[in-house]
């Protein structure tokens, strides 16, 4: 049987350090299906390293828990996880984390005709392992310049959380009140106990995030996107 010609087949192979256009970047990532995770940041493809339980996973799984209690009861935001974001013409990452407002409710964002984000989400969270050099720098850099408004990393290693927010174009690091909850500036009610959270006293995590679902501004964030 002749096999039909596809020009997929015929792709050079997707590795980190490659070189390209975005459009090339994704005919590569879709004709790599045993690639699970790739990035393009400032036109320079990075492939991930596979990802270990107590650096990446139990973090990472500890993060979906905390926001996703968030937008279960906030209607009009939005929770992805790793999703494809096409930021700009020589950047597409792969976020650990998106929480963003939804397009009907005035969000920064829109799902492309093939089911992709595009623009920037609101809060981005990474977790920061071996992509601590890539995900505090050159992705900072690609985050601010395109707004995304409130930007997370947990560097895991030294199991560190900073919460960035972007005012006047630059980003602001957002510290903890005297009762140690970091309040989110975009996302109203979005509160984190950030030693609870490293010290994985999930119990506590979600008490503070329940009470700030139940704060006056948390009530008037949804009645604003309702309108």
């Amino acid at each position: 049987m002749v096999r039909e010609y596809s020009p997929q087949r015929h792709l050079p192979p997707l590795e980190s350090g490659d070189r390209l256009t975005r459009p090339e970047f994704e005919r590569r990532y879709a004709a790599a299906p045993h690639i699970k995770k790739a990035e393009l940041i400032e036109g320079i493809v990075y492939v991930a390293s596979p990802l270990r339980h107590e650096q990446h996973g139990k973090p990472h799984s500890r993060v979906i828990t905390w926001l996703g209690v968030y937008q279960s009861l906030t209607p009009g935001v939005d929770l992805s996880i790793e999703p494809t974001v096409r930021l700009d013409l020589d950047n597409e990452p792969q976020p650990d984390a998106a929480l963003f407002i939804e397009p009907d409710a005035g969000g920064q964002t829109r799902l492309s005709s093939d089911g992709y984000i595009e623009g920037s989400p609101e809060l981005i969270v990474e977790i920061a392992a071996s992509s601590v050099a890539i995900d505090t720098g050159s992705k900072k850099q690609v985050y601010r310049r395109n707004g995304v408004l409130e930007y997370v990393i947990w560097q895991s290693y030294e199991n560190k959380i900073e919460w960035f927010c972007l005012i006047d174009g630059d980003y602001r690091l957002l510290s903890p009140g005297a009762d140690g909850i970091i309040r989110s500036q975009v996302f109203p009610g979005l509160w984190l106990a950030v030693e609870a959270l490293l010290n994985n006293q999930m119990a506590r995590v979600l008490e503070v995030v329940q009470a700030g679902l139940k704060s006056p501004e948390h009530n008037a964030f949804v009645q604003q996107l309702k309108k």
